[in-house]
């Protein structure tokens, strides 16, 4: 409850936070780089560890095969930098690759909490020199920067696109129609990528439970006692089970206490999903509801969600259980750093803190943003002997727009949800 606190000067609670989960231990690997079942298989099930490893079996396989079975050309990899696609697919991984955690914009020193905008690290400037070097070589799409989200999801489906360094949840719907189609070996294995073996791949650096973004009833609401009511019910077992696993006896069925789903319904789960979750409903309530997080059991002994190792291997196809195997892993969790790799943050994640629109901090955010949205692709286009002097006019133009004073004010920002927590929680 502490952690639902506006803020120090201000330590009411106008929301009930639902983006973050309950005791959640994750178990889905949805991030990293991903690559084709069918190119790492030809490789070899070689290594794929650092930017080079991905880089090469990309490189080896347009060598033996440029062009589809119709004679269109396969793509290396596609970016989706489509408006606030850019931040998943292009800019946050920069910082994933060379160890920091996911804190939107900025990097957060993990002693002193002191953030700074996570573009001007020298690190990330050799992530960004990588995909210049990409491009350079004919392996990055040419359409990466100007292609429209829907292009981008469709290139997906098409079976072409060898590599993705994106979210599985950005992507899914290409990746569905392949499953659909039945081309299973053209879908997606996630690997824990960095620029070199120095650095752990961060996708599971632990938030613990966090405030925030989550909901809230309107003052002018009509009946905000028969909303509670509903956001109760959501809350509650039942409502829980009702939105992760569906209706008893149609989406699933309990056997020996246990729940499980029949073979027709996962197959459909796996091939249509799209589809199916739109009929079903399943998961639509998960952002309104405070719920409890991957597994955490009920007291029938089942976990309220379907992210158990067990349940995860139920969606793999053929393909992505021959892929795992040769990694000698179960899931793709098993080829990332774990969570108690790291200490968890004391702030959660930066993402997650609320700054009004109207602050400064907001305010030169904005001005960065549109800075570093015209530089990065302006960079990574360029030819390698100019990328350097991009660079450097880049970081002048961040020095110019205010970005120490943008990094000093949101510096504040995080301290100030360090104070706010440790004091209730040292309690």
């Amino acid at each position: 409850m502490s952690r639902a606190k506006y803020t120090t000067e201000d330590q009411s609670i106008y929301s009930i936070p639902t983006w973050s989960a309950v005791d959640e231990v994750k178990a889905v690997a949805g991030g990293g780089f991903e690559l084709q079942h069918r190119v790492v298989k030809e490789a070899g099930y070689p290594t794929i560890r650092t930017v080079q490893d991905y880089e090469k079996v990309i490189k080896d396989y347009l060598a033996k095969h440029p062009t589809d079975e119709n004679g269109n050309k396969n793509i290396g990899l596609s970016l989706n930098a489509d408006d606030w696609h850019m931040y998943i697919s292009v800019t946050n991984p920069a910082t994933f690759v060379t160890g920091g955690s996911d804190d939107g914009e900025y990097f957060i020193n993990q002693q002193t909490h002191e953030a700074i905008y996570h573009f001007r690290r020298p690190e990330e400037k050799e992530y960004f020199r990588w995909l210049n070097h990409m491009n350079a070589e004919g392996l990055l799409d040419k359409e990466s920067f100007v292609q429209k989200y829907d292009q981008y999801k469709a290139k997906v489906a098409s079976g072409r696109v060898l590599g993705l360094i994106d979210q599985d949840w950005d992507f899914n719907d290409g990746q569905q129609a392949l499953k659909t189609a039945g081309k299973f070996d053209q879908t997606y294995g996630h690997y824990p990528v960095t620029m070199s073996e120095q650095y752990k791949e961060t996708s599971f650096w632990p938030t613990g439970f966090m405030g925030g973004y989550g909901i809230s009833i309107s003052s002018k609401a009509k009946d905000p006692v028969r909303i509670i009511k509903f956001l109760d019910y959501l809350a509650s077992d039942e409502g829980q089970v009702l939105n992760n696993w569906g209706i008893e006896g149609k989406h699933y069925v309990v056997e020996n206490g246990k729940r499980v789903v029949p073979k027709e319904v996962q197959d459909r789960i796996n091939n249509d999903n799209t589809a199916f979750t739109k009929e079903s409903g399943l998961g639509f309530y998960w952002n309104i509801m405070v719920h409890y997080g991957d597994g955490v059991k009920d007291p029938t002994g089942n976990y309220y969600t379907k992210n158990s190792p067990e349940m995860i291997t139920q969606g793999y196809s053929d393909a992505e259980k021959e892929t795992l195997a040769a990694y000698k892993a179960t899931t793709w969790k098993d080829l990332f750093p774990k969570e108690d790799e790291f200490n968890v943050k004391a702030y959660g994640a930066a993402w997650n803190i609320q700054i009004p629109g109207e602050d400064e901090v907001s305010i030169l955010g904005n001005k960065m943003k549109d800075i570093t949205w015209k530089r990065i692709p302006e960079a990574i286009l360029a030819k390698p002997e100019d990328f350097d002097k991009i660079w450097d006019a880049y970081q002048n133009d961040l020095i110019k727009a205010g970005v120490e004073k943008m990094e000093k004010g949101y510096t504040k920002y995080v301290q100030d949800r360090v104070k706010l927590w440790s004091a209730d929680e040292g309690k």
